[in-house]
């Protein structure tokens, strides 16, 4: 069998599902246009990847992700040489693929990345357009199609783990968060195939917890785990037990604020 050429394999076939709630489709459009780097910000399983995966599709480009964390280097980035039978090659790493194919390179929760890491995509968010390989002695001139889209979510800043302002003021930027609770149901019931006014009880129960951010909780509960808890029970699991493994179990072990949340669950489906 032919393999498929690299482009297409990152190519979303499909389209995603995605609920548009403002002018986000057609602004990120217009940042494509220009190819204008972006960064999106937003809590946690907001829809920010979702987001990206439908604009690559609506598109027709490919999307290169990288899920960062702290242990992520350049060289995962960019590339690096490597050792096998035939000697030593270069293998370009996943920002670069993406550079020389004209894809969409997105950078998911990029402030969990080192700052010395991160330095590495400035000249690809100006008017150079390039990525310079150190280690290979070569300046990369990207596609034309390129585009690079990172994420990031405001509620974990610290003096520790946020993006300088040289980094910030390279992209432009769309602001995400949770949908509206009529809104957020109509999506919780349109990724389960659950009815959406039980929809609309997990949702209040996501509200609740909301609430409860910096007062026992780091994040709220976010739309990605009340999916979680829909698709559960719309297999057959009863919705306070689809809501203790969804809902309260990934979310914390305080035993207070897990007393707190199953009261919430018992005020919506007791």
């Amino acid at each position: 069998m032919t393999a498929l050429p690299l482009s297409d394999q990152y190519r979303i076939t499909q389209e995603p599902f995605y609920r548009a709630v403002g002018q986000e489709v057609a602004q990120y459009e217009a940042a494509y246009n220009r190819r204008l780097p972006v960064m999106l910000k937003g809590p946690t399983g907001c829809g920010k990847s979702r987001f990206v995966e439908y604009m690559a599709w609506k598109l027709g480009r490919p999307l290169v992700t990288v899920a960062c964390n702290e242990d992520i280097t350049a060289s995962d980035l960019v590339g690096r040489f490597l050792l096998d039978a035939q000697g030593t090659r270069w293998q370009d790493g996943p920002l670069t693929m993406a550079a020389r194919m004209g894809a969409i390179c997105y950078l998911d929760e990029v402030v969990e990345a080192r700052q010395d890491t991160v330095v590495v995509i400035h000249p690809l968010t100006d008017h150079r357009r390039v990525l310079p390989l150190d280690k290979k002695g070569e300046l990369v001139k990207v596609h034309d199609d390129f585009q690079l889209v990172i994420s990031y979510n405001p509620g974990y800043q610290s003096l520790m783990k946020d993006l300088k302002q040289s980094t910030k003021q390279r992209f432009t930027a769309l602001d995400f968060d949770y949908s509206a609770p009529a809104v957020e149901a109509e999506i919780v019931a349109r990724e389960s195939g659950l009815d959406v006014a039980l929809c609309a009880r997990l949702v209040d129960v996501g509200q609740r917890a909301r609430a409860l951010k910096g007062h026992g909780l780091d994040e709220g509960i976010s739309t990605r785990l009340l999916v979680y808890a829909a698709q559960l029970m719309a297999d057959g699991i009863a919705p306070a037990d689809a809501a203790q493994m969804a809902l309260v179990r990934p979310l914390t072990d305080d035993a207070d604020i897990r007393a707190t949340l199953t009261h919430a669950i018992d005020l919506a489906f007791g």
